[in-house]
């Protein structure tokens, strides 16, 4: 099997998808920015390697250089794995018998009433949509006119693997952020775009006593956020609240923390966020809300609440600050839960069963 994965700045999952294909015996290529910061596992592995930052969805330049590669190496299957990949793949290959295999990571922004949608995800090149939640799945078979635009095995759910062994760094003293050495921390991890319930989860702490010595992290570009920071200035006690900016190590600073919240509204797909947490043995409180449930059995390895619901959120932070036992517990859970179903062996059997099938 040749196989031509086009990606940007892969992230650690997508990297360790690519080399593992290439270990079970996959010719694998990949066209990527050699700017990302795992590019230099890619080349460890000996990888074969095509310098690429597309500039849009249509770029012509990206178009050629696709095309030639599509035409030269007479690839069996091209996986893309964002929109501007998919878009240029499906120009570049026209006229070209290449099935494409397509990765959507979010739910929602695909239509039938959308022409976009025509030259991306309901394309007939696009054979299989790898989604990474049964969330993201659902919406494709439940959107308007999916019977007709959309054959029902299309798209499938394959988790994004990861592995206990990425996730050893010792946790990051959260002194540095101003947060009190004994306190219970929530931290949140992510941008402030509205689909993330950021503003649920400042709320919650009109729901918690003010004897209670919990305070809030927020990790991520949102210290310059003036509606945040006016939310944040109307609440109890402002002095819950810290601010991170953004961080490369992360993953560290939920293993430190007490807990990790996920309050988004709608659109998660399968929240990274939330894997590193758990994988360092923090549990989460995720809102029912996109693929966040699907990481997390409520009441075993973390917590589930009503979407836009900053009440449930306090209440959910309430019953881990008052019982850490329970807490402990559950992070231990949740490291046994993502090793054994969210892991990236699991991921790279899967993505061999669809190539497999589309070869036959």
């Amino acid at each position: 099997m040749k196989l031509l994965c086009i990606t940007d700045c892969c992230d650690r999952p997508e990297s360790e998808l690519f080399i593992g294909l290439s270990k079970k015996g996959v010719n694998i290529h990949v066209m990527c920015n050699p700017s990302g910061r795992n590019y230099p596992r890619l080349q460890d592995a000996g990888l074969t390697l095509f310098e690429s930052q597309l500039k849009g969805r249509f770029d012509p330049a990206g178009i050629r250089r696709i095309r030639t590669l599509a035409r030269s190496q007479q690839y069996d299957i091209i996986q893309t794995f964002d929109n501007r990949a998919l878009q240029n793949t499906v120009l570049a290959t026209t006229g070209l018998e290449i099935p494409i295999v397509a990765y959507r990571g979010i739910v929602g922004n695909v239509s039938a009433f959308d022409p976009a949608s025509w030259l991306t995800y309901l394309h007939p090149k696009v054979k299989k949509i790898t989604c990474v939640a049964n969330a993201i799945r659902d919406h494709f078979l439940n959107m308007p006119l999916s019977r007709l635009v959309l054959p029902p095995d299309k798209p499938v759910t394959v988790y994004k693997g990861h592995s206990l062994a990425w996730y050893q760094e010792a946790p990051v003293d959260l002194k540095m952020f101003g947060v009190p050495e004994e306190a219970f921390v929530v931290v949140f991890t992510g941008r402030d775009r509205p689909r993330k319930g950021v503003r649920f989860l400042i709320e919650a702490a009109h729901y918690l006593p003010e004897e209670a010595p919990i305070h809030f992290l927020l990790v991520g570009p949102m210290e310059n956020n003036p509606r945040l920071r006016k939310l944040i200035d109307n609440s109890p006690d402002p002095h819950r609240f810290h601010f991170a900016g953004y961080r490369n190590d992360a993953p560290a600073i939920a293993a430190a923390a007490s807990t990790l919240v996920m309050p988004s509204i709608y659109g998660e797909g399968l929240p990274r966020s939330v894997i590193e947490a758990m994988a360092y043995g923090t549990p989460p409180i995720v809102a029912n809300a996109g693929g966040s449930p699907e990481l997390v059995i409520d009441g075993e390895n973390g917590l589930i609440v009503p979407p836009a619901d900053g009440r449930a959120i306090a209440a959910a932070i309430m019953q881990l600050y008052a019982n850490p036992q329970r807490r402990k517990q559950m992070g231990i859970n949740a490291r046994q839960h993502i090793d054994k179903n969210f892991n990236t062996a699991q991921t790279i059997e899967q993505m061999l069963t669809i190539y497999h099938q589309l070869l036959k």
